[in-house]
């Protein structure tokens, strides 16, 4: 994609987003290049950071002109995608017209990935939450680390918090991701299972209600998909996350 937008003519226009630099690239090419490499949005401030050269500081203003000669350039191509902003950040998204294409290929990588075991675990979160690995271990009868690393990989579960027991070990539920991907209004829609009552299995540590709260307000977020959680704060989950799934399954 990075090849196409460039021959698409990134180096064309005029101002400070074609000047040269030590790295032999334009401002646009760089902007271009930068938001085709991350993984979420970029604010303005962190995205003029990311594309000054070594003693060159670029301003926001320069930054937002060059991605509007981008998106000038991938319209006049009849390219797919453009740069836009979603909350208080950048992101190259795709244009409506290919939803129907992404959605196809989202529902079958979704199926696709969902296997008995990792079925079996997400049932027992979504009817047992807040639960703990103990107690998914338990009723399972295996070691399901791999299987809840890829859940959280996929936000289809989440740490709700820390259990009040020795060791406050983490709790995991079910996120507004896994509402969506099984068409359900809420957990309360879930059909009734024989042998597995839908309870809570733990209570939430007080001192772990605003993480809680934090991961909801990060979950209605993802409602857009470049509305996402701060990426310090997103380091902080993945290690935490990392350090506490890493059992092999």
């Amino acid at each position: 994609m990075t090849d196409h937008s460039v021959n698409g003519g990134t180096k064309k226009g005029d101002g400070a987003s074609t000047a040269q630099t030590p790295s032999g690239l334009s401002l646009t090419e760089r902007v271009e290049a930068v938001l085709l490499s991350a993984e979420r949005s970029l604010g303005d401030s962190r995205l003029a950071e990311a594309v000054s050269e070594p003693g060159e500081k670029v301003k926001v203003d320069e930054v937002k002109q060059a991605i509007e000669e981008l998106n000038g350039q991938y319209e006049k191509t009849g390219r797919i995608f453009r740069i836009i902003r979603i909350a208080s950040g950048w992101r190259v998204m795709t244009t409506p017209a290919a939803a129907p294409v992404l959605q196809r290929l989202l529902v079958q990588r979704q199926q696709s990935r969902l296997t008995p075991a990792t079925l079996e675990t997400l049932s027992i979160i979504a009817y047992r939450q807040p639960v703990m690995r103990a107690e998914i271990e338990a009723i399972r009868g295996v070691a399901c680390g791999d299987v809840l690393r890829g859940l959280l990989e996929r936000r289809l579960v989440r740490i709700a918090g820390r259990a009040e027991e020795l060791g406050r070990p983490m709790l995991y539920g079910t996120t507004r991701e896994f509402l969506k991907v099984f068409g359900l209004a809420g957990i309360d829609d879930l059909p009734e299972v024989e042998g597995l009552p839908r309870e809570s299995s733990h209570r939430i540590a007080a001192t772990s209600n605003k993480a809680a709260d934090a991961d909801d307000a990060s979950e209605s977020s993802e409602d857009s998909p470049e509305q996402a959680m701060p990426e310090d704060a997103e380091s902080q989950s993945k290690a935490t996350d990392q350090a506490d799934v890493t059992e092999p399954a």
